[in-house]
C-alpha cells in the first residue's frame, strides 16, 4: 500500500523538499543547495540520494513510496522533458523522469516550475476550491502557471503558461530579458514597478516619499498606503499594465480567479484595488466574473504542487 510521495521544486540556488503522506499532510520539509557547475550534472543525483537518505532515516521501504513529482524553471514538456534551462546549467534537452531513474527506481512525473507551483496553490493554496485559475508569480520577474479544469496547461514543449511575456506595450524602447519589447514583465515585475517609478519621478519635481528612500516594489506600495500622490500614480501605470495582460489572459483560457503570489503580492489586496478596474475594462464580458486572490503557500507552493503531481496518479 502506497503511504507516501515526495515533491521537489529545483531552484538555481536551493533545491527544497517535502514529504508527504497520500492525504496532503507535510511529514518532513528540507533544502539541499543547487550545484549547477559542470552542466548542473550533479542535480538530479543530489536530489535522489537525499531521499534515499530519508527513507533510510523514516524507515520507509520504497514500496510504500507511491513518487516523486518535480518541478524545475524552464520549458518542460507533459512527458518531463525539459529543454534546456540555463539557471541549472541545463544546456541539452532530456528526459527528467528518466534520467533520474538511473539514480533512484520510483515512479518520477516533472513539470516547470512556474506550472507546478499553480498546480499546489490549486490544490492547497489561495486557489483551493477552484479547478480553472491562473496563477500570477510577480517577483524578479512575471511568472505564470494555468490550469484548466484541474490540469496544468503545459502547451507543446512546456512553454504555455510564460504570461510575463504578454506584449502589453508597442512604445517601449528598452528590451525585456527576453529579447522582445513591452513585455508585462517590464512593468509588473517588481523590477518593473521600480522602473515606473524611476520614469515618474524623472518625470517632475513633485514632492514624494519616494524621493527620499531607497525605490523597491515595497517602498512603492507602502507609500501608496500613506497617500503619496506619485506612488499612487505609480500604482495606476502598473494597475494598467497587469490588468490589461489579465484580460489577455482571461479571453483565452476563461479562469474563475486569478491567484496573485511572489514578493510584491506581500503588498497585500490593495494590489487588486488598481488591477481590478483595468481588468475590468479590458475584460471580454463572459470574463468579468473572475475573481482575484493571494497566494498563500508562498515558497512552499513548489513541493505542493509536485506532490500533487504524483498523487493525481494514484486516484
Amino acid at each position: 500500500m502506497k503511504k507516501y510521495v515526495f515533491g521537489v521544486d529545483i531552484g538555481g540556488t536551493t533545491i527544497k523538499m517535502g514529504l508527504f503522506d497520500m492525504n496532503a499532510n507535510v511529514l518532513e520539509k528540507w533544502e539541499i543547495p543547487s550545484v549547477t557547475a559542470n552542466g548542473g550534472e550533479r542535480i538530479l543525483p543530489d536530489v535522489a540520494e537525499s531521499i534515499q537518505e530519508k527513507l533510510e532515516k523514516m524507515q520507509i521501504d520504497t514500496e510504500e513510496v507511491a513518487g516523486v513529482g518535480i518541478g524545475a524553471p524552464g520549458p518542460i514538456d507533459a512527458k518531463g522533458t525539459v529543454y534546456k534551462t540555463a539557471n541549472l546549467g541545463w544546456d541539452t534537452v532530456f528526459n527528467i523522469p528518466e534520467e533520474f531513474k538511473k539514480h533512484l527506481d520510483l515512479p518520477v512525473m516533472a513539470g516547470n516550475d512556474a506550472n507546478v507551483a499553480a498546480l499546489g496553490e490549486m490544490w492547497q493554496g489561495g486557489g483551493k476550491g477552484y479547478k480553472d485559475l491562473v496563477v500570477v508569480t510577480l517577483g524578479t520577474g512575471v511568472g505564470g502557471g494555468i490550469i484548466c479544469n484541474g490540469q496544468m496547461v503545459t502547451g507543446a514543449n512546456g512553454s504555455g503558461g510564460e504570461i510575463g511575456h504578454i506584449h502589453v506595450e508597442d512604445n517601449e524602447t528598452d528590451e525585456c530579458g527576453c529579447h522582445n519589447i513591452g513585455c508585462l514583465e517590464q512593468y509588473s515585475s517588481a523590477t518593473g514597478i521600480v522602473r515606473l517609478a524611476r520614469k515618474r519621478l524623472e518625470e517632475d519635481d513633485a514632492a514624494s516619499v519616494l524621493r527620499d528612500r531607497e525605490l523597491s516594489a515595497k517602498a512603492v506600495f507602502d507609500a501608496v498606503k500613506f497617500g503619496d500622490k506619485v506612488a499612487i500614480e505609480v500604482a495606476e501605470r502598473f494597475g494598467r499594465y497587469l490588468g490589461k495582460g489579465l484580460a489577455i489572459i482571461a479571453g483565452v483560457v476563461n479562469p474563475e480567479v486569478f491567484v496573485i503570489g511572489g514578493g510584491v503580492s506581500k503588498a497585500g489586496e490593495v494590489l487588486f484595488e488598481y488591477i481590478r478596474p483595468y481588468y475590468m475594462q479590458y475584460a471580454f464580458r463572459g470574463c468579468r466574473d473572475a475573481k482575484f486572490a493571494l497566494a498563500t503557500l508562498g515558497n512552499d507552493a513548489g513541493i505542493f504542487g509536485a506532490a500533487k503531481l504524483i498523487l493525481d496518479t494514484c486516484r
